[in-house]
């Protein structure tokens, strides 16, 4: 989908002119002549003829990664995306009139669930694994965060989960300062991401990954699926002086910061849910499971038959459902009782200081 109303907030991200004229084909800047085309349920602004020294897998490698992360189709906001989804939600504090930007969607699935708190909601991003709903329900763009295709002062809020810790440095920085260009004075950023710290909590964290470590050597599941996911992590910003510093250089002053020490939330994903992924990709069910990739991995292959089973579960919002949401408040007990304590992870937001 492509909300008319984002056409005023756009410029030209190879020249920076705006605004841009709206054909029928697509929109096309009146300097330099670049046409941007309307796609498939997603405007393409990218910018032409630049050279960037680093490129992110999810575009170097989207067509392997469009097989291995079975990414067309959403599940309800519960587990570890629902823990990150109520804090998005409880510290952003949507109004019915913000213009938002989810700068690096992915999916687009953050930008699906907070749709419909928020005026106009936008997903950037320039690999193009937009979610099926997304794209019809979401205003996506195909965009580079480092060049971002919209005017100064155009969003309200803006946010950011699991993006920091792909990018070098530098890309960290001109991520940040294009953040900051965009989003209006008094205007709020919500990043998620993580360092390389450690938690004062560790070993009894470490407890359900050596939990997790005998089931993988006993052949029952493996990680094949989160270690592809998180091959590309950097985590440049390696401390939390680093996390603090880099926002400060785009301009961007702390409000608020919530740790996440991941007691409860590492044995829910290495023991609880792996578990019952092995089990029920296991089983043979009704669910159509024929479109697996071939290539995919033993491991990846079950896992994405029994997560696509447990979508049909929970699209009935029956028993399965509510005792993942159960889970997943087991999950953000993390963040109430240990969110004071310094760890890697954390959710950080930041404010845009008014003239």
């Amino acid at each position: 989908m492509i909300d008319h109303r984002i056409f005023p907030l756009l410029r030209c991200p190879t020249c920076g002119l705006r605004p841009l004229i709206v054909e029928d084909h697509g929109l096309r800047c009146p300097r330099c002549q670049t046409c941007y085309p309307f796609c498939d349920g997603y405007l393409d602004l990218m910018p032409r003829g630049a050279a960037f020294d680093y490129v992110s897998k999810y575009v170097t490698d989207e067509e392997q990664l469009a097989a291995e992360l079975d990414y067309r189709e959403l599940a309800p906001p519960l587990l570890a995306a629902g823990v990150r989804d109520r804090t998005l939600r409880r510290l952003m504090r949507w109004r019915k009139t913000d213009v938002v930007l989810d700068n690096g969607c992915g999916t687009a699935k953050h930008a699906v669930w907070n749709a419909k708190y928020v005026g106009l909601m936008v997903g950037s991003d320039p690999a193009t694994l937009f979610a099926d709903e997304a794209v019809r329900t979401v205003t996506l763009v195909k965009a580079d965060s480092r060049v971002l295709p919209f005017a100064d002062n155009s969003f309200d809020k803006v946010f950011a989960i699991d993006i920091l810790e792909h990018f070098p440095l530098p890309v960290i920085d001109a991520y940040l300062a294009e953040t900051a260009r965009v989003l209006r004075p008094g205007g709020r950023m919500l990043a998620f991401s993580n360092t390389r710290e450690r938690s004062p909590i560790q070993p009894l964290i470490d407890v359900s990954r050596k939990i997790g470590r005998l089931f993988v050597k006993a052949g029952v599941y493996d990680f094949e699926r989160e270690k592809l996911r998180k091959s590309d992590h950097i985590k440049a910003l390696a401390t939390w002086e680093d996390v603090v510093a880099a926002f400060e250089r785009a301009g961007l002053r702390p409000v608020k910061v919530v740790f996440w020490n991941s007691l409860f939330t590492t044995f829910v994903e290495h023991v609880l849910m792996k578990l019952g992924e092995a089990v029920i990709g296991r089983v043979r069910g009704r669910t159509p499971t024929t479109d697996v990739p071939a290539r995919v991995s033993a491991g990846t292959a079950r896992e994405i038959r029994a997560r696509r089973r447990m979508r049909g579960y929970l699209r009935q919002k029956g028993p399965v459902y509510y005792a993942l949401l159960a889970v997943t408040l087991l999950m953000e007990l993390d963040l109430w009782l240990f969110g004071w304590m310094r760890c890697g992870s954390y959710f950080i937001l930041v404010e845009k200081p008014r003239a």
